[in-house]
């Protein structure tokens, strides 16, 4: 059993503990976390150990980044880089409920939790965080750092880009691509392409732009979603 180390005390982190205590994959030796308020401190029976520089401490042990925002996971991924740590030494976190036909790729770092589905050619990134019930369908893509909150549904074909966020049981499309950085709301449904760093939101999801002096939010009725049908 490889010892594993977990970076962030979070939510997600104590998923991950539940998953590979569960499927006896990994050995959690601790959890790193650069906030000074949560040294010596247990998240569900793990001991916080030190800040995240502390990963070069344990030379043996496997590392996951349990950061719910990609951008986050990016930014401890690249500051470990410069600080000599290999690409080799990320686990994959895999709940043993998942389904991943046979053809499927998924990368260094991804966390996938309970209940997940990928079914055929589907290509997963490194860094990629899926939450439970996720359904992820034929030839998908998801690039780097994305995260994929519960029950997203993906349709086939679909591109998510680096760093984007789908909230809990949104929907894509089959054929449709949501840009780096954008963020599709909880609940919404995707019939077009998403551009890069924008928030959709609603039924049919649309655009969502800033009131104009006013720190409101507005759904933008100029770039709707076409409603027509689907595409295999």
């Amino acid at each position: 059993m490889a010892d594993l180390i977990l970076i962030a005390a979070s939510g997600l982190a104590r998923e991950v503990l539940a998953t590979v205590r569960d499927s006896g994959q990994f050995d959690v030796v601790g959890i790193l976390d650069d906030d000074p308020g949560k040294a010596r401190t247990t998240v569900d029976g793990a001991h916080v150990l030190g800040p995240v520089s502390h990963a070069l401490n344990y030379p043996e042990a496997k590392v996951v980044v349990c950061i719910g925002a990609g951008k986050g996971r990016a930014q401890v991924v690249s500051r470990l880089a410069e600080l000599g740590f290999p690409n080799h030494r990320y686990a994959t976190v895999v709940d043993s409920s998942a389904r991943l036909a046979e053809g499927c790729r998924i990368g260094r770092g991804d966390i996938l939790l309970g209940h997940v589905t990928l079914t055929a050619g589907v290509r997963v990134g490194d860094h990629v965080v899926v939450m439970p019930g996720a359904t992820l369908t034929h030839d998908d893509v998801v690039a780097d750092y994305a995260t994929l909150a519960a029950g997203v549904s993906l349709g086939g074909g679909v591109r998510i880009g680096r760093a984007a966020y789908l909230g809990m049981n949104s929907s894509v499309r089959e054929g449709a691509s949501v840009g780096a950085g954008a963020t599709v709301g909880m609940g919404a449904v995707v019939l077009g392409d998403v551009p890069d760093d924008e928030t959709w939101v609603g039924v049919p999801a649309r655009a969502v732009r800033h009131g104009v002096g006013t720190g409101s939010l507005a759904v933008s009725t100029d770039r709707a979603a076409s409603p027509g049908g689907g595409r295999s």
